[in-house]
């Protein structure tokens, strides 16, 4: 059998003949190069396998056999995920002489989606399949209730330690699989509950009705959550807009089937928007329950025809003038949409398979948009009126903003050489090499400037909060000073002029006291680079430093502490006799040598990154913390507190 140059060791010797050649048998291809299947063997890559799992229980639910999957993070540290659907396939495949059972855990590409009646629709095409997680996990069990009958058989590695056997009688239907991932494989095997729980979340918006629950078992992290909703992808819409004034009073619904000659469903489109009164659009689209982060043709579709919607209403309604017209971002401006599709055969296609080829979705949600907003429109006049002024408005924002880019520019703000003067910057020129601090106040960035390692660190003191970009559109942004001393000193530009590859370091770190002030410091720093410069974040370039709350003295010695745990745990160990402590309030209450010990040496401190590992949660957050609703902002305060050690947006 042909296999790809990534599936061959091609050796390294002089002479090269058919004896160089490896051919890997069965999973062997997963695990010599488990990155081509799963893309990593971090922390993502683990949760890939549990995805994997759940798809099939998806695909189930899709095809109308599954009402309830449960997903369970074991005392031992595996994970099981049930499901009550039809149960895999116990049969034996004649030509394989096994169970099918066996035969889709054990090979690539085996299952109920390459042909046949099992599945019309399906997700997990999309991915790699069980057989991969198999292949990655030290121990894989499947129990199958089926036929009154409960099947069990269990794997090593990707090999089946005997054939599937009968175990007992039962009454119930589904499929069982709990997995142990490979520690020789993976970075990390510890599963990360908040990952599962945002994903799990997500999965039970978009097919409504499916109960889907996550269970924490281990020691000391018990915890457990039910998602149900039966308003599907408009209660999707409410959650993400929660805290927000909405334009229109209720959310634009549009669900459409779409049949063949013979009467079966070919495809179907679902998508919910509503506009709010901010400036940020937030659009998640999905094909088959994947997240086509790269968008895609129903994305494409959704997109032109909201913006044809609008312009026709707003010319036919003398809005505005036939020599006028709205772009399709001013008509995005505020709107909260999630575009759901579920076809059989997608195609996906970029740079990370997450985008949607299919050219005929893009005419099916053009055609389903065109009708349904149209008509909602001629229903709601004085709301539709309210949407055009609005972005009438954001057309003229837009304008003013690429007036102040074009001035900023004209001034040397957004493409200078000449760097803040608040800036102290530091001599070595290599991006990858260099990083700048954030601080908060002049006496804190005066000690860091004394306490740096000049050749690669860079300083740049902050005087009080930066603006709340939350509120403000790009033209007011531009005329603060601090925002605009950040864009001049970064270098890699702002919005859509901002280019990567001028950027001028790849550490950008956040320095505030630990306390409220900070906090509130931080988040509006974060707030402004995850909307204005998001690549930053996506790159791994942004982090925040974590300064110590306590300097513990006894005697000679002294130990920093970074949280009332660690210190109560070192107190409880060694006694408090002699000891002096000292609270930390702020980053000027250290000398530059402690700042540097602590809080910048490379060798010592604690980083910890920002990263976008959901960014549906990440909008959904900056939105609470820096929107209009102050109750919104002391709830979550309230709730997290004394849970966040280690804040990973």
């Amino acid at each position: 059998m042909e296999r790809s140059a990534e599936e061959l060791e091609i050796g390294k010797s002089v002479k090269y003949d058919a004896g160089d050649i490896q051919v890997l048998e069965g999973l062997e291809p997963v695990r010599k190069r488990p990155g081509m299947y799963i893309g990593s063997t971090d922390e993502h890559g683990l949760h890939h396998l549990v995805t994997e799992v759940v798809d099939n229980s998806i695909d189930e639910a899709l095809a109308g056999y599954c009402t309830h999957i449960e997903v369970v993070i074991n005392e031992d540290g595996s994970c099981s995920v049930s499901d009550n659907g039809r149960g895999i396939p116990t049969g034996i495949i004649p030509k394989e002489g096994k169970s099918a059972v066996e035969v889709v855990l054990t090979k690539l590409h085996a299952g109920g989606k390459f042909g046949g009646e099992g599945y019309k629709i399906s997700g997990g095409l999309h991915g790699v399949g069980v057989s991969c997680v198999n292949a990655l996990s030290t121990k894989l069990q499947a129990d199958v209730f089926q036929n009154g009958n409960h099947y069990f058989i269990e794997f090593a590695r990707g090999r089946a330690l005997e054939p599937l056997k009968i175990i007992g009688s039962t009454d119930k239907r589904g499929t069982t699989i709990t997995f142990w991932p490979d520690a020789e494989i993976f970075e990390t095997i510890e599963f990360n509950y908040d990952i599962m729980k945002n994903r799990f979340r997500e999965i039970a918006f978009l097919n409504k009705g499916l109960v889907i629950s996550l269970e924490d078992r281990r020691e000391g992290k018990q915890r457990k959550d039910v998602f149900e909703f039966k308003g599907g992808i408009i209660e999707f819409v409410d959650y993400l807009n929660k805290g927000r004034e909405t334009v229109l009073s209720c959310p634009v619904y549009i669900n459409k089937f779409n049949r063949n000659l013979a009467g079966e469903i070919e495809n179907e489109v679902e998508v919910c928007f509503q506009f709010n009164d901010g400036y940020s659009e937030t659009i998640n689209a999905y094909a088959n329950n994947i997240n086509t982060e790269e968008g895609g043709t129903h994305l494409d579709g959704f997109k032109q025809a909201l913006t044809k919607v609008i312009n026709d209403y707003a010319l036919k309604n003398r809005i505005i003038k036939e020599t006028e017209k709205l772009s399709g971002e001013d008509c995005r401006e505020g709107i909260t949409a999630i575009i759901s599709v579920k076809l059989k055969n997608p195609q996906f296609e970029g740079q990370t398979k997450t985008k949607l080829g299919n050219s005929e979705m893009r005419t099916i949600v053009y055609k389903a948009m065109q009708e349904a907003f149209g008509d909602y429109l001629e229903e709601h006049p004085a709301e539709s009126k309210n949407l055009i002024l609005k972005s009438i408005s954001a057309q003229r924002a837009r304008e003013a903003a690429r007036n102040a880019r074009d001035l900023t520019r004209r001034k040397g703000v957004l493409e200078s050489t000449t760097l803040p003067g608040k800036l102290a910057d530091c001599s070595e020129k290599d991006p990858s090499l260099c990083e700048i601090y954030l601080v908060e106040g002049d006496s804190a960035g005066g000690t860091a400037k004394q306490g740096r390692d000049r050749r690669f660190q860079a300083i740049m003191p902050l005087r009080g909060k930066i603006l709340n970009v939350e509120k403000a559109r790009l033209n007011k942004i531009l005329e603060n000073a601090e925002i605009k001393n950040m864009i001049t000193a970064f270098g890699a530009g702002v919005g859509d002029d901002f280019k990567e590859e001028k950027l001028r370091y790849h550490k950008i770190i956040s320095m505030t006291d630990a306390d409220v002030d900070g906090s509130h410091i931080r988040i509006l720093l974060l707030t402004f680079l995850f909307r204005f410069m998001r690549p930053l974040i996506e790159k791994g370039y942004v982090y925040s430093a974590k300064p110590p709350l306590y300097k513990l003295t006894r005697g000679k010695e002294e130990k920093y502490f970074y949280s009332d745990e660690e210190l109560s745990e070192e107190l409880e160990a060694n006694g408090r006799k002699g000891v002096t402590i000292q609270r930390y309030k702020g980053l000027g209450e250290m000398n530059a040598e402690q700042l540097w010990d602590t809080t910048m040496n490379p060798e010592n401190r604690v980083l910890i990154q920002i990263t976008m590992a959901d960014a549906v949660e990440a909008d959904k957050m900056f939105n609470q913390l820096m929107g209009e609703d102050p109750e919104l902002r002391r709830e979550f305060i309230e709730q997290n507190a004394t849970l966040v050690k280690d804040l990973d947006v």
